[in-house]
């Protein structure tokens, strides 16, 4: 295998530097965590490098393929997300941690399977945009036929329960549909109908109504429903300008959960500082902008499936982003989703690095032309 060279530089080294940080802040974030469970404080930094070397190793083979390929496998892709998506949910497959039924539990084949389906969904979703762009733009079953898909997938991620997972590919797929020209009275429609199904969803459940109302006077339970978020602010509050000082945050001390996982966002900011949160927030801004220009650089060359999968991609990535952070600060309810490339996670990574790469081909095949 090798690795093209006309590709986008600025991309691949955003990318790279948010991986390094990502790998310096799992081992800080964890160090006291890791020493506590497994008796050694770099377990979870193994992993996570373990997980990157893996990661990147597919983005190289990625490199390799042809985005065609991709297109030929798309339907596949759908498929397969949906039998990952139901074998999660079979005892003895699946394995529960939290509450929550994500992950596959076999293995060396095991992960979070609603990383792999977000990929796999766009595209799909890309692939049938193309095939039927003027069924899209122009009838009401255009639409409708990938919303019903859509549905069925959300059903099976709700039943895991994985609720940001959802929010995030219904976002992500909206986005795309709306890109691709569809009637804008249709779309309108398709929105209400969608925030109507999630306010739905979100007051139906004790444990989601909870967790939507509490993130608006968090103070008000701090010890209880609230306390995640409280632990939050305080190590914002901690870290001012210029932070406390790497490895030298508090709230990671088992003051805040998940402070490797969800919440590193809020870490980083206690031991960096605000101007610490400016530099991550150019990098993902970086890699977002860039990716939307490879999209529209693909576009002009009449490459309608790698500017849909590249669109995408940069929307997944963006929602993502903007929804962790959002938690991380208080202005969204606490939802269970990782911080793309910096929080600790095996599927994340893998299918992070995966993605970027696929963005980084379709440049490189439009810069061939």
């Amino acid at each position: 295998m090798t690795m093209p060279q006309r590709m986008d530089k600025s991309l691949l080294i955003a990318s790279l530097t948010l991986f390094v940080i990502g790998l310096l802040m799992v081992a800080t974030t964890s160090i006291a965590i890791s020493e506590q469970h497994y008796g050694q404080p770099f377990y979870y930094l193994f992993h996570q490098l373990m997980y990157g070397i893996i990661g990147l190793t597919c983005a190289i083979a990625v490199l390799n393929v042809s985005s065609v390929k991709w297109q030929q496998v798309a339907f596949w892709l759908l498929l397969l997300s949906v039998v990952l998506l139901i074998a999660v949910l079979i005892p003895g497959i699946g394995h529960q941690v939290n509450g929550s039924r994500r992950w596959l539990g076999l293995g060396l084949i095991g992960g979070q399977v609603s990383e792999a389906v977000k990929l796999f969904f766009i595209v799909y979703l890309a692939d049938y945009l193309v095939r039927r762009r003027e069924e899209v733009m122009t009838q009401t079953q255009g639409f409708i036929k990938p919303m019903i898909l859509l549905g069925v997938i959300a059903a099976l991620l709700l039943k895991e329960p994985d609720f940001g997972a959802t929010v995030v590919l219904t976002l992500t797929v909206l986005g795309m549909m709306f890109l691709a020209g569809v009637k804008l009275r249709h779309f309108l429609i398709l929105m209400l109908i969608i925030a109507a199904l999630f306010a739905l969803l979100a007051i139906s459940s004790p444990y989601r109504l909870q967790r939507l109302t509490t993130f608006l006077n968090p103070w008000a339970n701090q010890f209880d429903s609230g306390y995640q978020l409280t632990q939050s602010l305080i190590a914002f509050g901690r870290g001012g300008w210029f932070g406390v000082g790497l490895g030298e945050s508090i709230q990671k001390l088992f003051y805040l959960p998940e402070a490797h996982t969800d919440f590193v966002f809020a870490v980083l900011a206690e031991e960096f500082g605000m101007v610490g949160l400016t530099v991550i927030m150019a990098l993902y801004t970086t890699i977002v902008v860039r990716v939307f220009r490879v999209a529209r650089c693909a576009e002009r060359l009449q490459q309608p499936f790698s500017s849909y999968v590249c669109y995408g991609i940069g929307l997944w990535f963006a929602l993502q982003t903007l929804i962790n952070i959002g938690v991380n600060i208080g202005v969204l309810p606490t939802k269970g989703l990782t911080l793309p490339l910096l929080s600790y996670g095996g599927s994340s990574m893998i299918m992070n690095c995966i993605a970027l790469a696929l963005v980084l081909r379709i440049d490189y095949e439009c810069n061939k032309h």
